[in-house]
């Protein structure tokens, strides 16, 4: 809601900065919660006759490859990319079908990015193992920071819909575009350092659990 439906999507047709913070809400904070809600978990316990219907299609080949975590991470980045460097962005400010599939295509990818590292629901290819968690998302890390760089650093204004949308307030379009690619940097790199602490912990928490078990195990022996 915070992202497409509060005065963020109301300024995002305007400013590039705005429309970059929807994005980042969309595919690094509403994407990883909804996640961790574990929806199809919470839908089999709410409805059980969803859970005999549903069964087949969440355990279906089709989603096992794509939350496959090499996949997964491929798929994510490719849209971030491509949708950035097309003519996608652009077409999505002048047509509002256009931009819905835009955020689909982001939301999207974002859970199938994020559902290796935090996914509890049935059906996914399987959780990455505290390591492989961590050596995902660092590996995510790079290309999220050069993204916001290349954005940061381009020298005309890349989107012909800022570059001749007229008003008379804020920032020039392309001092704009510098801000929503500093944003893409530095807010999505402090997001995903985030992630990875959260990996880091829950990684030391599983040892500690390991070791526990040890422990009582050798002490009932």
């Amino acid at each position: 809601f915070v992202a497409l439906g509060s005065p963020l999507a109301v300024y995002a047709d305007a400013l590039f900065s705005v429309h970059m913070v929807q994005h980042l809400l969309l595919t690094l904070v509403a994407a990883p919660l909804v996640v961790l809600g574990a929806p199809t978990a919470l839908a089999w316990r709410a409805w059980p006759g969803w859970r005999r219907r549903g069964s087949a299609l969440v355990h279906a080949a089709p989603l096992r490859v794509l939350t496959h975590p090499v996949v997964a991470w491929v798929v994510f980045v490719v849209v971030m990319w491509a949708s950035h460097f097309s003519a996608l962005y652009d077409a999505a400010l002048e047509n509002d079908a256009v931009h819905t599939l835009e955020h689909g295509l982001f939301f999207g990818a974002a859970l199938l990015f994020w559902w290796p590292v935090a996914g509890l629901d049935p059906g996914a290819a399987g959780r990455l193992s505290p390591p492989a968690r961590l050596l995902y998302l660092v590996a995510a890390l790079p290309q999220q920071s050069f993204l916001g760089v290349a954005l940061m650093s381009a020298g005309s204004v890349l989107y012909p819909h800022y570059a001749t949308l007229a008003r008379a307030w804020g920032p020039d379009p392309l001092a704009d575009q510098e801000v929503a690619g500093v944003l893409m940097w530095v807010v999505g790199d402090a997001l995903f350092i985030g992630a990875v602490v959260v990996a880091i912990l829950a990684w030391m928490r599983s040892d500690a659990r390991e070791a526990r078990r040890v422990d009582r195990r050798l002490e009932a022996g």
